[in-house]
């Protein structure tokens, strides 16, 4: 009895042994030394990434690995505004060194958000295994950044075409229609008018546009004149207008957009008016003459029989 009860304490103890490596080596997936890091703009985890104009922005992240054994690393994204996320999704680090990854981020609709919108992204990463052994409770390390809707000032102008040709000493209105394409408030800063005929000349009409303040995706339209000098010869006039954002201007950047509209201009109305007179008063005087002589004619036949019933009843 003696032999086997140091048996079974022996293997007690050696039981009570290998549990106690069990907890430990789940214990070293939570200690085992390694890192989630995100480069953020100027090494400040509250600077947001500001997005390009097209939508795109590049973001690096660091995975440390500061133990003896290599490691296998899943890594999951979770999107901020809809888009295209574009990045690794798992990776071994050996023994004491560290990855440089990027998120490339793209296809994000800009104009579909408030300039300076921001919303989060998450960067995860989980220990899937240790020198290829498998963790039954992973480890799992998060980093966060914003994204930023950069400020867009985008405007666009229209020109209604005219409805027929203007003649020389006259004028012809035009409608413009300016619209806010950008995502932020804005208005038209600067307008030019210039045209190919130098007999042509704009009013001030469009000059109400650069004090209408306008709101992403609103409008608004304003009437000009175009005046055509009487000794203006007939011709196929282009008229461009170019318009400045001034929000743009305000901030260094140049945002400038034009519309154009061919317009014909013809002889003066007064030539016309002449060469219709003429051809009325000789249409007039061939009616006169035209109608006199049959009437002479009639006459001179009636005078004729009734001459000669009178001699036929005398005999």
């Amino acid at each position: 009895m003696g032999e086997s009860s140091n048996f079974l304490y022996t293997v007690f103890i050696i039981a009570l042994l290998f549990l106690s490596l069990v907890p430990s080596v789940h214990s070293q997936v939570d200690i085992y030394p390694w890192e989630l890091d995100i480069e953020y703009p100027d090494d400040d985890s509250s600077n947001p990434f500001e997005l390009s104009d097209e939508g795109k922005v590049s973001i690096s992240f660091v995975i440390t690995n500061s133990g003896l054994l290599s490691l296998d690393i899943s890594i999951e994204y979770e999107k901020a505004f809809p888009g295209t996320y574009s990045g690794v999704d798992e990776i071994t680090i050996p023994a004491n060194s560290n990855e440089t990854l990027n998120l490339e981020v793209s296809k994000i609709d800009v104009l579909n958000f408030a300039a300076r919108e921001q919303s989060t992204f998450i960067i995860t990463a989980t220990l899937e295994s240790i020198q290829g052994t498998p963790q039954l409770s992973p480890s799992v390390k998060d980093a966060e950044g914003k994204l930023l809707i950069p400020i867009i000032y985008s405007l666009d102008i229209e020109i209604t075409d005219p409805v027929g040709p203007m003649n020389a000493g006259s004028s012809m209105p035009l409608r413009v229609t300016v619209t806010n394409d950008g995502n932020i408030e804005d208005r038209v800063g600067d307008v030019e008018i210039s045209d190919n005929c130098p007999l042509l000349t704009a009013n001030n009409g469009l000059d109400s546009l650069m004090t209408t303040n306008l709101n992403p995706g609103k409008s608004t339209n304003t009437d000009f004149e175009i005046s055509a000098s009487e000794s203006h010869p007939r011709r196929n006039c282009k008229v461009e207008i170019t318009i400045a954002s001034n929000g743009a201007m305000n901030t260094g950047k140049q945002s400038l957009v034009m519309a154009e509209v061919q317009i014909d201009v013809d002889p003066p109305l007064k030539n016309s008016d002449t060469n219709d007179g003429d051809d009325d008063s000789t249409t007039t005087t061939t009616e006169v003459i035209g109608s006199s002589l049959p009437f002479m004619n009639l006459f001179s036949v009636f005078c004729c029989i009734f001459a000669a019933l009178i001699f036929a009843r005398k005999n």
